[in-house]
């Protein structure tokens, strides 16, 4: 029983890393020449994945503004939510 909780604290924490993670790589497209360092980059190849079917939902308004972002935010928030209430539901 305590197994799953720490199972589902754990993953909770990761996804609040990665929530992070996310952020910084968005406010990175703020500063020139940020994405193209090798931070930039790492950050990429980490959050370019989980925004790629959020910009297929949603393109950029007028080709420049891209709230597919906050999409994403939303279902991370909700996934972790999920989690978090996952160890409730399953042993009552």
């Amino acid at each position: 029983m305590n197994g799953l909780f720490l199972v589902t604290n754990i993953l909770s924490e990761l996804l609040m890393i990665y929530y992070w993670v996310l952020l910084i790589y968005i406010l990175m497209s703020w500063v020139p020449n940020v994405r193209q360092s090798a931070i930039g980059e790492l950050f990429a190849r980490v959050c370019e994945p989980y925004l790629e079917p959020f910009r297929r939902i949603i393109p950029p308004i007028g080709g420049m503004i891209d709230i597919s972002p906050w999409l994403a935010f939303i279902v991370l928030y909700l996934a972790r939510l999920g989690l978090n209430q996952l160890p409730y539901l399953l042993l009552g």
